[in-house]
């Protein structure tokens, strides 16, 4: 028996539930992890509110998480028992323990803390193959990245800039434009108070920007477009003010023969050796100093409805973890 928190019913914080689960014994291509580190994400809120579907109900939230291996399941030759790990998998990370798919773990170098390797599997590797595949920033090139204080935006400001690129970050206060500053970001627009696009435009003298990373959703991806100079890729990856409304495609050639994305991790990671080499990349740029991982907050497990309602009121920057 060990502890969880599960949701039966979709809503708000509050139906984050602490409760007692059963694990069983890992099955072939498993193994059982002790979580010492969960990471807390927008998507954990999108299952939570119904958004995204989950499986079934009830269900336990949270797609990554970094501890050690308990036990493994047989035919598992990869991992053995003690080893440190870190995973980004399907849900089940909010309990201090859980079953892992293989496939979904990945060794954890002894650099990296549990608490950065929890903060980053789900959002250093969507800033991985934001920056090196889905557009591959070279140097020169001018991004712009928006919620650029948050845990996603702070790893691409960091890294972009490691690359060669000018960064502009988009923030909602002088505090986060700040704190994205201090994290790579060349300039910083205050949203609430500043017409982003038109900031975009006089900061590149008219050359706008060569791709967008846009994890906010519905209040920015029409104006993003405005920021994406011809052949521009916007790459929308999350929903944080809410799910982007149909929108004319016919747009997209008179602003200048742009791409728009919509790439989601567990695509990029659903081939092995991909998640592997992804991995690797992520930690070599944390290793090097290249990109820091700031946990700015922690919660125990049991109070992940608070973290809930802390993440959602876009009280947070950097990465948040649940302790359990």
């Amino acid at each position: 028996m060990v502890k969880a928190i599960r949701v039966h019913k979709v809503g708000g914080p509050e139906v984050l539930q602490w409760e007692d689960i059963t694990l069983p014994q890992p099955g072939p291509g498993e193994v059982l992890v002790r979580n010492r580190a969960i990471g807390l994400n927008f998507i954990d809120t999108y299952f939570r509110t119904g958004l995204y579907a989950a499986p079934q109900l009830p269900f336990v939230p949270g797609n990554e998480g970094a501890g050690e291996v308990l036990a493994v399941g047989p035919n598992v030759t990869e991992f053995k028992v003690g080893d440190r790990v870190a995973y980004v998998a399907t849900l089940g990370s909010y309990a201090e323990e859980r079953i892992v798919a293989v496939n979904s773990v990945v060794a954890l170098p002894d650099a990296v803390t549990y608490e950065a390797a929890a903060s980053m599997m789900l959002k250093g590797m969507t800033a991985e193959y934001l920056l090196h595949r889905t557009y591959k920033v070279k140097p020169g090139d001018t991004i712009l990245v928006h919620a650029a204080a948050g845990g996603t935006g702070l790893i691409l400001c960091q890294w972009g800039k490691a690359l060669g690129a000018t960064v502009i970050g988009t923030v909602g206060s002088r505090e986060k434009a700040a704190l994205a500053k201090a994290h790579g970001a060349d300039h910083t627009i205050l949203y609430r108070e500043e017409n982003f696009p038109a900031r975009v435009k006089e900061i590149t003298g008219g050359k706008l920007c060569a791709v967008v990373y846009d994890g906010v959703g519905k209040d920015t991806f029409l104006p993003s477009l405005d920021c994406l100079s011809p052949f521009g890729v916007l790459a929308s990856f999350g929903n944080a003010s809410g799910a982007v409304e149909p929108f004319n495609l016919g747009l997209l050639g008179p602003k200048g023969s742009l791409y728009v994305t919509r790439p989601t991790l567990f695509t990029h990671i659903a081939k092995r050796e991909t998640m592997i080499e992804m991995a690797a990349n992520l930690f070599g740029a944390v290793a090097s100093g290249a990109v820091t991982v700031p946990v700015n907050a922690t919660f125990a497990l049991q109070d992940a409805a608070n973290a809930h309602r802390a993440l959602e009121s876009r009280g947070t920057t950097g990465s948040t973890v649940l302790i359990p």
